[in-house]
């Protein structure tokens, strides 16, 4: 058993492995920002390129939109499990393996990491394909709407395991403080998607249109393409952490899914609050479907945002953790906390009060655009909620401690989700009840996660030095 030096929450501990400059000694906010910019910068392009892509799939109709609609919060899903989830997991085990000195045990989690990756994408694959009909219309899909969403998700889906390896992989580079080349592989995925996704959509050149499908083809094109380059940087002598191939260890898979599961299960409770409540919209028609998915569009433009940010948290907090440094972690995580509440915050109000400067974008139709005015209008300003919620979210993975920031999304997704659907469904109540109904739940998320890192026990962790 290594003690953590007496003098580490001054000076830092003697590191193995050089962390990056900032995260153990000195100011806070220029670090976490520094680590967290090019994350930034790069998942909004790649989000953008997402809104360019439902853009494009407007011209194909209304049934078009409203058919990609449905397959959004599954997609977002296996996303958001894949990248804040089990990718936060790996993301913290990396940084506490690196703050404690275990340099052989963060090159074997990447290992660990990529199995892993093969296993959730077989999972998520033969999920999806085989129950995607059923799903889709139990959200409300019916006709050329659930026709649509079919043609979309097959595709999508069939590429599970290059979306899980890209996002487990990059999750390890930025858990040891490497945020550039996940951030560079991103980019160039953008630059790559902006013309693929019209060409295989519309049929440009020799290319045949493919529809919906099309784009869902060019976002697998794209992640087979990055996780090729992530294996090959891991494997290159300029990795701060090794990919290779060696035995697989339960402590480790357990030092990855004892916050990777649990964070799990906190990204499938928001997706089933947006399966429920899109569930609940599809009750009002095609319509209300695609204007909420194009308002609610704006919510998931943000989790780039906080994504961005809370990488950087999961870094800080972890080799903070790992070294023994329990009262830094706590001011990383309240000084990232502040930080998404202002930025989300401030997108929420204008949203709230120019919302067919967005919605605009996608639709003139007046019923759409009136559907999705309702929800900016309603739900848009407590934005600033979920953005404090979440980044004290990924700050409780880094210190290993989710389990009650998850219950405070258990707490969210039962009034969104199922106090909702129980108002429309069985009450009668009406789109705006609905979507207060979300905003309540939302700021009761904020409000709880606030409490559960209060409440949590970020103490002094002592980890055994062992060969991997």
């Amino acid at each position: 058993m290594t003690k953590v030096p007496p003098g580490a929450a001054k000076t830092g501990p003697r590191l193995a492995r050089k962390v990056p400059a900032g995260i153990l000694t000195g100011p806070i906010m220029p670090t976490m920002l520094r680590l967290a910019l090019p994350t930034i910068a790069v998942l909004v392009v790649q989000t953008l390129v997402g809104v360019i892509e439902t853009y494009f799939i407007s011209f194909l109709g209304t049934e078009a939109l409203a058919g990609v609609s449905l397959v959004f919060p599954v997609l977002m899903l296996m996303q958001m499990m894949s990248n804040g989830g089990l990718g936060g997991g790996v993301a913290s085990a990396v940084a506490r393996a690196l703050g404690a000195d275990r340099g052989p045990d963060a090159d074997a989690l990447v290992w660990h990491a990529l199995v892993l990756a093969g296993a959730f994408g077989i999972i998520f694959s033969a999920a999806v394909l085989l129950g995607g009909p059923m799903l889709y219309q139990a959200m409300g899909g019916t006709g050329p709407a659930l026709t649509a969403a079919l043609a979309y998700s097959d595709i999508v889906f069939a590429g599970s395991i290059p979306i899980w390896i890209t996002a487990l992989l990059s999750a390890a580079l930025r858990g040891a403080g490497n945020v550039k080349v996940p951030a560079l592989v991103i980019f160039s995925g953008a630059v790559i998607l902006i013309p693929l996704s019209p060409a295989l959509i519309f049929g440009w050149g020799p290319l045949p249109p493919l529809g919906v499908a099309g784009g869902g083809a060019a976002v697998v094109i794209y992640y087979i393409l990055a996780a090729l380059i992530l294996i090959l940087y891991l494997r290159s002598p300029s990795s701060p952490v090794k990919l290779g191939i060696g035995r697989l260890h339960g402590r480790l898979f357990k030092d990855i899914l004892g916050v990777g599961l649990l964070s799990a299960v906190g990204t499938v409770q928001v997706n089933l609050t947006v399966a429920f409540v899109t569930a609940a919209v599809g009750r009002f028609g095609a319509d209300a479907i695609a204007g909420y998915g194009i308002a609610s569009r704006l919510d998931y433009i943000q989790i780039p945002v906080i994504f961005g940010l809370g990488t950087a948290i999961v870094s800080m907090v972890g080799i903070n953790i790992g070294a023994g440094q329990a009262a830094r972690a706590r001011r990383i995580a309240w000084i990232g906390g502040a930080l998404a509440f202002g930025m989300t915050g401030t997108t929420g109000l204008a949203a709230a009060f120019f919302p067919h400067l967005w919605i605009g974008l996608f639709s003139d139709d007046a019923q759409v655009l009136a559907m999705g005015a309702l929800y900016l209008h309603t739900v848009a300003p407590v934005y600033g909620a979920v953005g404090l919620g979440l980044a004290l979210y990924f700050a409780s993975q880094g210190a290993n401690r989710v389990l009650l920031p998850v219950l405070a999304g258990t707490v969210r997704m039962i009034v969104a989700a199922f106090i909702g659907w129980v108002a429309v469904a069985w009450l009668g109540a009406d789109l705006s009840i609905l979507f207060r109904i979300v905003a309540l739940a939302a700021v009761l998320y904020g409000a709880l996660t606030v409490a559960a890192v209060f409440a949590g026990a970020w103490g002094r962790q002592r980890t055994k030095l062992q060969p991997a």
